[in-house]
């Protein structure tokens, strides 16, 4: 358990550092070219590494349902969508909102037992804790510095 809470940790940092640059390349060069090269990188990078540590045994690919295929298209969205909301309202404000969602969908597709989940039965606990992240939110946009915000004066 505790090695799964590391690497949900590193994940983490590393899914906000890849959004941030992602962002600036998107600044520079627009949302196609971003999602091309960071999938393309990507693609390019797992195959080296997946070549390194499985070998031929990579491209065996049995017992894989078709729709998982479509793992990479979802990416694009992924990566687009994440870039334009970085750019509309801020890496911590759009980042919170993508990991609230991700854990709203998640609980929603372990709750119905879709894409062969299996189904856990959905209870009030796991609502009041998607709901306190989502107050949180809120309570981050609202609680914002604003522009007209006078600083306050050091002693």
């Amino acid at each position: 358990m505790i090695l799964g809470i590391v690497f949900a940790i590193i994940a983490g940092s590393l899914v906000s550092m890849q959004n941030i640059f992602n962002s600036k390349v998107n600044e520079h060069e627009g949302t196609w070219t971003t999602t091309s090269l960071v999938l393309g990188l990507g693609f390019l990078s797992s195959l080296i590494i997946g070549l390194i540590f499985e070998g031929k045994y990579l491209f065996i690919l049995e017992n894989m349902k078709p729709w998982y295929w479509f793992a990479g298209i979802i990416g694009v969205g992924v990566v687009t969508c994440v870039v334009q909301g970085i750019r509309h309202l801020g890496p911590t404000y759009a980042i919170s909102i993508v990991l609230t969602s991700q854990l709203g969908f998640a609980l929603l597709l372990d709750s119905l037992g879709w894409l062969g989940l299996d189904k856990v039965p959905f209870t009030s606990k796991q609502l009041i804790g998607v709901l306190v992240i989502v107050g949180g939110i809120i309570v981050f946009k609202i609680g914002g510095k604003s522009e007209n915000q006078v600083p306050a004066k050091t002693i």
